[in-house]
């Protein structure tokens, strides 16, 4: 049977994560710490022997930082890559750019934590990870799976909650499970899809 080969990786942590603010589609960087991470990502896919012959990323610059890092790592710095704001963070909407602890305050514990991780609910302004998945979804079937089902090995460098959306249909799981799934950052996630697009295999690189 023949497999296609989808890697998926959330970006290297970004300066906002580390502030612990709400990021969504403001556009902070990696911070030295994320730069690693994303060298690691590279280091351990050229390890497991790896390549791609076309790359996905979102619209903001801690994507496409993570991804350029990772392909260098790869000596794949000139390949073919698609940018787009479908794969982009979830929006948070007033959340964005908030202390996290802060919004806590603002809003209360319990509200802060049914936007955080209901399936549904979204944020004021904002989207839900069940809108993310009404973006996410229909570009991966119209833009992504085509080219894998062609046979070209594809790499995806996006968001934990984009990368949670498309997880969640590769995997089939529920809304509830999949919000109870936490990406590492700059962990690739290595899948081997059958002809249908469903999960043969799935490895976990860690270094």
């Amino acid at each position: 049977m023949m497999t296609h080969l989808l890697v998926l990786v959330r970006h290297g942590e970004s300066e906002w994560n580390k502030l612990n603010l709400f990021t969504g589609w403001k556009d902070p960087d990696l911070t030295e710490k994320g730069v690693e991470e994303a060298k690691r990502a590279g280091k351990l896919l050229k390890e497991a022997g790896h390549h791609f012959d076309i790359a996905y990323t979102s619209d903001l610059t801690r994507a496409q930082h993570t991804l350029r890092l990772i392909l260098a790592g790869l000596g794949q710095s000139n390949l073919e890559t698609i940018r787009d704001q479908r794969l982009n963070e979830r929006d948070y909407g007033d959340l964005s750019g908030l202390n996290k602890d802060d919004a806590r305050k603002r809003w209360g514990e319990d509200q802060v934590l049914i936007w955080r991780r209901s399936y549904d609910v979204p944020p004021p302004g904002g989207e839900s990870l069940k809108d993310t998945a009404v973006r996410v979804l229909p570009y991966y079937e119209a833009e992504i799976w085509p080219k894998l089902k062609s046979g070209k090995k594809v790499i995806v460098a996006a968001h934990g909650n984009s990368l949670r959306a498309l997880i969640m249909q590769l995997e089939g799981l529920s809304g509830e499970e999949i919000i109870k799934r936490e990406l590492a950052t700059g962990a690739p996630i290595v899948y081997e899809l059958d002809d249908a697009g469903k999960v043969v295999s799935r490895r976990d690189l860690v270094a």
